[in-house]
């Protein structure tokens, strides 16, 4: 039995490596600290006016879209799951992997697409009028993209792979024979999906809801440009629209506390997880083949969402990249794109140091209070963009008031008043490091999983130390979760939009913001090559997704 001393942790580990993870999960939730104080104690308290004016349909608007977005995504992830799981039918195993395909499609993108598609001017439209005789806008009725409805939309067939995703993983691991008990006694494949499928995979369902969720009040460039007046929208225009900071930060809390709920409701729903899945011992699921009308619809259902999340969207852009190739800027294009490397790349090299740093820390202290440290670091995932750089914001502008002030005391004239890290790209890369750490982390510590500490135990008898042993054993063996987590923080940071849009310097653009000024000047197609360009990046971890799926760890037990 290993020996615990100060701490409870392990006698021959120095308490001294703490003080690095101790260090590293209060820098990067201060930005969060922040919001509650500056909330608490804004310069201008606006929140009667705020309370008495716009707050309630801030309220109001977000309730509708994230339980439109909800129900939605439910509906197209978990019918698209278990169909290609239990079900034969023409493409089926094209359409598993397709399926996935929206999560490379930012929503602040696939909205601008569809914009364009049902536009006043687009080929929907004017054929509509030409069919129907129709000259004016008001001659007729169509669907008014620019909706809370299009909103929904747009988010949903983005979203539902969240879903999809781990309704599927559910779905493969339940026990076959349960379900062929079930049919045995006399319950149709309607009754057995919603009174045993339904309910063993629950669990599963809520995560991948509560993620798709979390990214619905995460967005604010779709639904600014739907005109629907979030939370989210609403910290953006007090803040930067009336110069409002305690004002935004004060909704902010209000945002914060439906991702409460959210991770409360996940959480919930998850209780007797434990009984949800089965052991390794089972059948592998046989698909049922469907034939006629069943197959048709299948096929119908499970390669909607494809078009309509990817296929379209890309149709569109690549149909606009072509009509303005000629006219884009090539020599500010290539800048967006180095300024977006550059920023990605930095996060990600960052957040895959300090994500190995507290997995190993929390497999060699083996004990609760480094993985508590562990998961606070990582708990900016959760929290919106918009949030997070309202609160990094705050936080270095009050370390430039020190810094500055201490430069001033060695005689440097107007040290004070220069935003040396506010005002730098610093700021953006902070902020994709909170936000993104947690998929870096995830990723490592699942690595580290799959090793045996039997592997540690060995080295140490042969006298290696645990630096040596990260070194020689750890990195070679994760050495693919490595580059998942670069691959994977890199590509989040590359489509980041809100947090890059309030922190970014004068004069600097990514691609995303480049993508999104051009289209509020209501030109989007001249930035579709940019647009295009972060789609096909975003293929990636479609790509390692899709990889993972395959890969076939729990179904053949080993």
């Amino acid at each position: 039995m290993t020996k615990r001393g100060i701490l409870n942790l392990p006698r021959d580990i120095n308490p001294m490596w703490l003080l690095p993870a101790v260090f590293m999960a209060f820098f990067l939730i201060a930005p969060i600290l922040t919001i509650f104080n500056l909330a608490f104690y804004p310069e201008e308290n606006i929140w009667p006016h705020l309370y008495n004016t716009v707050l309630g349909g801030y309220i109001y608007d977000t309730l509708i879209l994230i339980i439109g977005v909800g129900s939605t995504t439910l509906l197209i992830g978990v019918s698209t799951a278990w169909l290609v799981t239990m079900y034969e039918f023409p493409g089926r195993k094209i359409a598993s992997r397709l399926l996935l395909l929206p999560l490379a499609m930012p929503s602040y993108i696939i909205a601008y697409c569809y914009v364009e598609i049902f536009d006043y001017s687009s080929i929907i439209q004017t054929t509509v009028r030409d069919i129907g005789g129709f000259e004016l806008a008001r001659d007729y009725w169509f669907f008014e993209i620019r909706s809370m409805g299009g909103a929904i939309f747009v988010l949903s067939i983005v979203l539902y792979p969240y879903v999809y995703l781990t309704s599927r993983a559910a779905f493969l691991q339940q026990n076959t024979s349960m379900l062929e008990a079930a049919r045995m006694l006399g319950h149709s494949a309607h009754s057995t999906f919603f009174k045993i499928a339904l309910p063993m995979a629950r669990p599963a369902i809520f995560v991948g809801l509560t993620l798709a969720l979390m990214e619905s009040l995460n967005d604010v460039g779709a639904v600014e440009f739907f005109g629907v007046n979030t939370l989210t929208v609403g910290i953006y225009s007090t803040w930067l629209g009336r110069g409002n900071m305690g004002g935004g930060a004060q909704i902010a809390l209000i945002l914060l506390g439906f991702i409460f709920l959210l991770i409360v409701a996940e959480k919930w729903a998850r209780r007797g997880a434990s009984y949800s899945h089965t052991t390794r011992r089972i059948r592998p699921i046989t698909p049922e083949k469907l034939q006629n009308w069943p197959a048709f619809w299948a096929v119908i259902i499970c390669y909607l969402p494809i078009i309509l999340g990817f296929v379209l969207p890309v149709i569109q852009l690549v149909s606009d990249s072509i009509e303005f190739v000629d006219d884009t800027d090539y020599v500010a294009f290539i800048g967006y794109a180095q300024n977006s490397l550059m920023l990605s790349g930095a996060a990600a090299g960052l957040a895959v140091g300090i994500g190995l740093f507290l997995s190993y820390s929390e497999r060699i202290f083996n004990v609760k209070l480094v993985g508590w440290i562990a998961k606070l670091a990582s708990v900016g995932y959760a929290i919106p963009g918009v949030i997070l750089g309202l609160g990094i914001f705050i936080s270095l502008i009050a370390f430039d008031d020190v810094f500055g002030t201490m430069l001033e005391f060695f005689g440097v004239a107007n040290a004070s008043s220069e935003m040396w890290l506010s005002g730098s790209i610093f700021a953006i890369i902070f902020a994709y490091l909170v936000r993104f750490l947690a998929v870096s982390y995830g990723a490592i510590e699942t690595g580290f999983g799959k090793i045996p500490t039997s592997y540690d135990h060995a080295a140490q008898s042969l006298g290696h130390n645990k630096t040596s042993i990260l070194g020689k054993i750890h990195l070679p063996l994760i050495r693919p979760a490595l580059a998942t987590a670069l691959i994977l923080t890199f590509i989040d940071s590359m489509k980041e939009l809100p947090a890059t849009l309030i922190l970014r310097p004068f004069n600097f653009d990514t691609l995303a913001t480049h993508v999104y000024e051009i289209a509020s000047l209501e030109i989007f197609e001249e930035a579709a090559i940019s647009a295009l360009l972060i789609v096909v990046i975003g293929l990636i971890p479609v790509h390692i997704l899709n990889h993972m799926m395959k890969v076939p760890t729990w179904r053949d037990g080993r």
